[in-house]
């Protein structure tokens, strides 16, 4: 059972699937049930949709690692591993989608509705993260790994966890009430890193 786990894991078509189906999930209520809550304003829900994604994506892949680390015999962990450069770039490809809705949404043309939007708290931290993972997505090419250096470019990568703690900020100042949501998808990044570093000081040599 393991092995066929492993199999489907490490498989790109699970992958893809997995990144790009959520991304299709708003066509269903627009074209095959009448959801007024989307109807009523569709493109807000889409915007909304999106960033929950790439929130759930840039959560996804920093499980990865410690994930590894905390089950280093575990062939599935290590066929996660595998995807955390296009499970990366697709959180900042669903942050990019959500950010061009969001301006199509609240944009009415003049420079003052844009300065007006940009300079709210949640605005800025949702746009410091994904700012953030544009970085880490143009140095995720291999030519840019190669001339950074291991060293260099594990340490600039580390921003990952500065970007997931302001898209969390972005996703909860956003609205009245702080959303149970937050907790859900970043708790448990939070929940391995501790159990990760627990496990490393507690390793000789970690």
């Amino acid at each position: 059972m393991t092995s066929f786990i492993e199999r489907v894991v490490r498989s790109k078509l699970t992958v893809w699937a997995a990144i790009v189906l959520p991304g299709l999930w708003p066509a269903w209520p627009f074209f095959v049930t009448d959801d007024s809550a989307a109807l009523t304003d569709p493109l807000k829900f889409v915007l909304h949709h999106w960033g929950l994604v790439g929130c759930v994506l840039l959560a996804a892949v920093l499980t990865f690692s410690p994930l590894r680390i905390l089950f280093p015999r575990s062939a599935v962990a290590r066929a996660l591993n595998r995807h955390r450069r296009l499970v990366g770039v697709a959180a900042f490809a669903y942050g990019l989608l959500h950010f061009v809705a969001h301006t199509r949404h609240v944009y009415d043309g003049t420079f003052e509705t844009f300065t007006k939007e940009i300079g709210k708290p949640f605005q800025l931290a949702g746009l410091g993260a994904l700012l953030i993972l544009l970085v880490l997505t143009v140095t995720s090419l291999n030519a840019v790994v190669r001339r950074m250096g291991a060293r260099a470019w594990k340490n600039l990568h580390r921003l990952a966890y500065v970007a997931a703690a302001l898209a969390a900020w972005h996703q909860a100042d956003a609205r009245k009430v702080f959303p149970l949501q937050v907790v859900w998808i970043f708790g448990p990044v939070v929940l391995l890193q501790i159990a990760r570093h627990w496990r490393e000081r507690r390793t000789p040599g970690g």
